[in-house]
């Protein structure tokens, strides 16, 4: 399937890491409607409130305990069946939502079926963080480090792809197909992708198994990195407030657009290609200028322009009946911003850690983030639910209030991060994961690992690994 958009084959060197390309591509297609709006859209259709919107939005990113836990279990099972055991379980969930498309397609909706879906996505999300714990060092180990940015390129090349796609197709069915059998053929569209990814993983080689972790250890050394005064103390903070503020804006947004001035999905959808497209063109403009102008500016773009969009929401939740040409800009724009920030971050993030530590470091940043990050949601759907006699709904004065809360953070965070040291003498190789173009708040979750691939057990060859951790880009 990658074939067909890059010219990578032609390398030897990738020949036996192109299934994992084909994983990228496929992969895509379940997450964009698994945990994406689509699930959102579902579950508000079955009659969801805020809360338990924020909640089934939420368990990506809270659920980061377990991959950190869950990489304990790499020197004793090794990457590959770590990985395979994790995707294997997820796909099973994903047939919840799809018995209950045709139930209530034929019947009507359930009160119990908003709990089925929100368990369904947890379950769902627990068995791919088990799986997200070794992807990554799994990469680093069998990509061979002269083609690994290349694969890594290729990788974010093709999930954009089928992303974009997958948004496409969903925004169509919606358009064309009442709302149940529509999610049932998105939900099938998952379901194939999940098992296509599935084979596609089966078809890559397997990597020595990493030396054992003591997440003991790690417990002793975290404190000292989270209360230790340092620059990467200083910008850690300045990361989780920002992924406070942005985190909620993708399912509230839909949620509202949704029960507020009653767009269709198919329109909503449409949004959110909108916004990927800004994602990518962003990305696209930061490859080319970021090595010259350093980190820094990039974040304060990002930063300057979730002031304009927290500004536009706040006029527009007065006046829902107008501005949806304002409401495709604002989405681009959110695209664009948060690649700024995202590219930005795994550009920055090495130069403020310890090359020593530097796995520890980076995986503590992508736990954090990710994890106050997805309490956000949370915490704002409870206070962002209403209960009226049509149903559960969205309190529109609290949602401005949640617009002007990041219109006044993200000025805070400009002011302070233009205060962030940045030495850019001495050039660092950048953060290297997969989807850190499409979706780079949640592509933190990929940061946490704590297995460093460069060195293998005692029980293993010492040479027979060549990758390094994914945190330590110096070699």
């Amino acid at each position: 399937m990658w074939r067909w958009f890059t010219r990578a084959q032609d390398d030897s060197a990738l020949r036996p890491v192109r299934p994992g390309l084909s994983f990228a591509f496929f992969n895509a297609l379940t997450w964009q409607i698994g945990i994406g709006t689509p699930m959102v859209l579902f579950a508000e259709q079955l009659g969801a409130s805020p809360a338990q919107v924020g909640l089934a939005y939420a368990w990506v990113f809270v659920l980061t305990p377990v991959q950190i836990l869950s990489t304990a279990l790499l020197p004793r099972f090794g990457f590959k069946r770590v990985m395979l055991g994790g995707w294997r379980m997820r796909s099973v969930f994903l047939a919840v939502p799809m018995v209950m498309a045709v139930i209530a397609g034929g019947w009507g909706p359930r009160t119990w079926m908003v709990q089925a879906l929100v368990w369904s996505v947890f379950l769902f999300c627990f068995f791919r963080a088990i799986g997200v714990s070794a992807i990554t060092p799994w990469l680093y180990a069998i990509v061979p480090s002269s083609v690994r940015g290349r694969y890594f390129a290729s990788d974010q090349y093709l999930a954009g792809i089928a992303g974009v796609l997958t948004l496409l197709v969903c925004a169509g069915l919606f358009a064309l197909l009442p709302v149940y059998p529509a999610l049932l053929l998105q939900y099938g569209i998952a379901v194939a992708g999940s098992l296509l990814s599935y084979r596609a993983l089966r078809q890559l080689p397997d990597a020595p198994r990493p030396a054992p972790i003591s997440l003991a250890e790690v417990a002793r050394a975290t404190p000292r990195h989270l209360l230790t005064p340092s620059p990467f103390r200083r910008y850690l903070g300045l990361a989780l407030w920002f992924s406070v503020i942005t985190t909620p804006i993708a399912p509230f947004g839909a949620y509202y657009l949704k029960v507020g001035p009653g767009l269709s999905l198919s329109a909503i959808m449409l949004f959110e290609v909108v916004r990927y497209l800004g994602v990518i063109l962003a990305a696209w403009v930061l490859a080319r200028r970021i090595d010259a102008t350093g980190a820094r500016p990039f974040m304060l773009l990002g930063l300057a322009i979730y002031v304009l969009v927290a500004g536009f929401w706040w006029f527009y939740l007065r006046m829902p009946g107008a501005g949806v040409a304002g409401v495709f800009g604002s989405y681009f724009l959110v695209g664009v911003a948060t690649s700024c920030w995202g590219i930005a971050s795994l550009n920055y993030l090495p130069k403020v850690v310890s090359e020593v530590e530097r796995p520890l470091m980076v995986s503590i940043h992508g736990a954090v983030t990710s994890l106050c990050g997805g309490l956000a949601p949370i915490v704002w759907g409870l206070f962002l639910r209403s209960e009226s006699a049509a149903g559960a709904g969205l309190d529109v004065s609290v949602f401005g209030w949640f617009f002007v809360s990041g219109f006044v953070s993200a000025c805070a965070i400009s002011w302070l991060a233009a205060r962030l040291p940045e030495d850019r003498s001495a050039p660092v190789e950048p953060l290297m994961i997969g989807n850190a173009v499409l979706r780079p708040m949640r592509a933190m979750t990929y940061l946490v690992n704590l297995v460093d691939v460069g060195r293998p057990s005692s029980t293993t060859r010492a040479d027979a690994s060549s990758g390094t951790s994914p945190a330590d880009t110096r070699k």
